[in-house]
């Protein structure tokens, strides 16, 4: 790579530290001192009228913080969404009443409603006010989205749906770790439920009998128009199919009725069994109508419904469903015109994007629904005069920090095939898996997707106690969400594994990954979690299968996650296959593994009958393989690939071209090292990996990419092995298809030789 990338590079993490020690919060741990006010929901039967008017303040404090963040984003000519945001605070305030941090936790599924999140916690005091005015969607402290700060849920939001499935594995999970009093909240939209993932994520919560609950905010607007313009559908009898009870509330801004709708769930959560909380509004019933005139009364906005109204030639007397969670809840114009919109009446808007420019900023927090009453100012004072209440926040560990090592007893009792025999490195996964298992039983998780006996990771399940493995079918996307969720039920040390075959990891699966580029640890760094994606059957070699079972992207996916990564294993054999399980399982941290499906050589050192790992080896990214006397070029054999660098090698030394061998067994590689090559064998490198390296219309990828791009600016000669066009392919053994793609090594003998 040339010294201005390097240059770049560095700039980058320099501009990265200045961010990072320029924030509040983005610390390794936080101590917030905040307002005491916690529900034991266990012990208390009923909310207390001071409980009521408590929640109320806060909420009105909360939605006042947000009309004035909403008014500052103006000021720069931005806006958010309000609308939604305004509709989370009632439902949120109770939830983070119950939370302890521990056994019970919260996350957010429609996290753009984001403002109404931050405005809650700096209501209680985690995060300051003054923040979220002013720097809400303007700096890493307090982002656009829901991310994690002191106080908040580890759990950043992205794609809608997304944080269903998670907020399962989460549950189940803690439920192990904690027990039965585990409980996990996981507010969300009703937009998101229809996705793939989420519906996926109801049904895994059914199957493993998960504590969560779901609160739906049915507000009956999505992003571009109603519900019924754009989901005409009634989630209920969708959502029970899959073995969620629902329970039904009127409302989610009457705090009493919600608190009992919340005490049916948490009675649910002790028995492992997921619900849904679902508003369902009101509407005209035989004994009474319910109209706008009686929306106007309840919410104290009267006067502002008649002249809405009457300018639209719309009667008060006309009958209407009002949503049970409203959008722009207390921000009074715009929530009648949401009501408007549900209703299909003429000026109706969604306010998705909320917003308060050309607003008069006074006036809206001036409104009765933004204001206290004398029970409600009494109860804040009540509750800011209390001693506080100390919270400590810590980020989750490290990358690379101690996980969960195999003792030397357990390592002397593993017995791995000898040099030369012929196995596949699931041999070696298969012994690892198990080990970790049978010494660390209860810190164990595995979700596994109906392939467990041909990942291999049966074994290890049969030594977990019940609640430790999660069995989803063919789900494989839901299937690493869950094993991220698992990652995020406490910080202790945990092996979290979901396998499947690769290609189906390079396809659907791959929102377990793509969760990783938006998880911000406390600290500021968004990064993968500690969980392993296992693929097995990577590359071309699967048998007899043509392009059915074929993982041809694998190394390029691998190398897209990088960042996110603490290591990427690639394992030539069934032994270095094992030492990759127990150095995985040893660091916390996101893992990506490749596993090979056909048989390979167990590799030997050179010139002995010896293997070339032992099981005790300390795992290293790159090992030397063979050497002959006055090298200046080398293979770099990326993986699975090794045993052919091997006979290449041999046959360049019998040409008189002395060429070296170096093993590839992951990523990242040790820093210093391609540098160090490129100097060693100034007559030039050739790589070889079994993946898509690209073509001259696509330009150069896989390992070979990363060592080119690395050599620029270097008069080095260059060759790369590795497929280029994967369109034609026979059905044939492993051999014979690499063969086909030119993976040999008489290919690797020309490569060499023209370097």
């Amino acid at each position: 790579m040339s010294k201005s990338v390097f240059d770049r590079c560095d700039g980058q993490q320099a501009r990265n530290r200045a961010v990072v020690n320029g924030s509040l919060y983005m610390r390794d741990k936080v101590a917030s001192d905040v307002l005491p006010f916690q529900i034991d929901i266990d012990a208390t039967d009923a909310l207390s009228a001071e409980q009521v008017a408590t929640l109320q303040a806060l909420e009105i404090a909360s939605a006042r913080t947000a009309i004035q963040s909403l008014a500052s984003l103006a000021t720069i000519g931005e806006l958010d969404h309000l609308g939604g945001g305004l509709d989370l605070i009632p439902a949120l305030t109770l939830t983070l009443a119950l939370t302890d941090y521990e056994k019970v936790e919260y996350t957010i599924e429609n996290a753009h409603c984001s403002i109404g999140y931050y405005s809650v916690l700096s209501s209680l005091g985690f995060v300051s006010a003054e923040k979220v005015i002013n720097e809400f969607r303007r700096g890493i402290d307090i982002p656009g989205h829901v991310s994690w700060v002191p106080g908040g849920t580890q759990l950043n939001g992205g794609r809608l749906g997304i944080m269903i499935p998670v907020a399962v594995g989460q549950a189940l999970a803690k439920k192990a770790v904690y027990g039965r009093d585990s409980w996990v909240i996981c507010h969300c939209g009703d937009a998101g439920w229809i996705s793939g993932q989420a519906l996926n994520g109801f049904n895994g919560a059914d199957l493993h009998n998960a504590p969560v609950t779901f609160v739906m905010h049915r507000n009956g607007i999505q992003l571009s128009g109603s519900n019924k313009q754009i989901m005409d559908k009634d989630p209920r009898p969708i959502i029970e199919s899959l073995g969620i009870t629902i329970i039904e509330t009127p409302t989610l801004t009457d705090p009493a009725g919600m608190f009992q709708a919340y005490k049916k769930a948490r009675a649910l959560a002790l028995e492992g069994r997921p619900s849904l909380i679902y508003p369902v509004g009101f509407q005209s019933t035989p004994q009474a109508k319910h109209t706008l005139r009686t929306f106007a009364e309840k919410f104290n906005c009267l006067p502002e419904m008649e002249a809405f109204a009457g300018e639209r030639s719309v009667s008060l007397d006309t009958e209407i469903w009002e949503p049970g969670s409203p959008m722009s809840y207390r921000d009074v114009i715009p929530m009648i015109e949401c009501l408007f919109l549900v209703n299909s009446l003429p000026g109706g808007k969604g306010h998705h994007d909320g917003s308060m420019k050309g607003r008069d900023e006074a006036a809206v927090l001036g409104h009765p629904m933004m204001t206290w009453t004398d029970a409600q100012t009494a109860a804040l004072k009540a509750l800011q005069a209390a001693p506080a209440r100390q919270v400590v926040t810590k980020a989750r560990p490290a990358p690379g920090s101690p996980n969960l090592p195999l003792s030397a007893e357990a390592i002397a009792k593993v017995k791995l095939p000898a040099a030369g025999a012929n196995t596949s490195p699931r041999a070696g996964v298969e012994v690892g898996y198990a080990a970790v298992a049978e010494q660390y039983p209860e810190s164990c998780f595995i979700v596994g997707c109906d392939l467990d006996p041909s990942t291999k990771l049966g074994k290890a399940s049969n030594l977990l106690p019940p609640g430790h493995v999660f069995e989803m079918s063919i789900e494989e996307q839901v299937a690493t969400l869950m094993a991220d969720g698992l990652a995020m039920a406490t910080d202790k040390p945990q092996l979290n594994v979901m396998s499947t075959f690769a290609a189906f990891f390079e396809g659907i699966a791959r929102e377990g990954m793509e969760l990783w580029r938006y998880q911000r640890n406390l600290n500021g760094i968004n990064e993968g979690l500690n969980a392993t994606m296992h693929l097995s059957h990577v590359g071309s070699c699967t048998g007899r299968d043509h392009f059915s079972g074929w993982a041809l992207d694998w190394i390029n996916l691998a190398i897209g996650y990088m960042p996110y990564l603490d290591r990427f294993y690639a394992p030539a054999d069934a032994r270095a296959a094992f030492i990759a399980v127990k150095d995985l399982a040893a660091r916390y941290g996101a893992s990506i593994i490749g596993i090979p499906r056909d048989n390979l050589p167990v590799l030997s050192k050179q010139g002995s009958d010896e293997a070339l790992w032992k099981a005790e080896d300390e795992w290293q990214a790159v090992t030397p393989f063979r050497a002959t006397d006055g090298a200046q070029r080398v293979i770099l054999a990326f993986g699975a690939v090794a045993f052919v660098a091997e006979d290449a090698a041999a046959q360049l030394a019998a040409k008189g071209i002395p060429t070296d061998v170096i093993v590839i067994n992951g990523l990242p590689l040790p820093d210093g090292f391609l540098a160090e090559t490129f100097d060693k064998y100034t007559e030039g490198v050739v790589t070889m990996e079994d993946g898509l390296i690209g073509c001259q219309h696509s330009g150069l990828r896989g390992f070979a990419a990363l060592v080119n791009s690395n050599a620029s600016g270097r008069a080095l000669p260059l060759a790369h092995i590795g497929i280029s066009d994967p369109r034609i392919a026979p059905a044939d053994g492993h051999m014979e298809t690499w063969a086909h793609f030119g993976l040999t090594a008489e290919a690797l003998v020309q490569a060499v030789e023209s370097l």
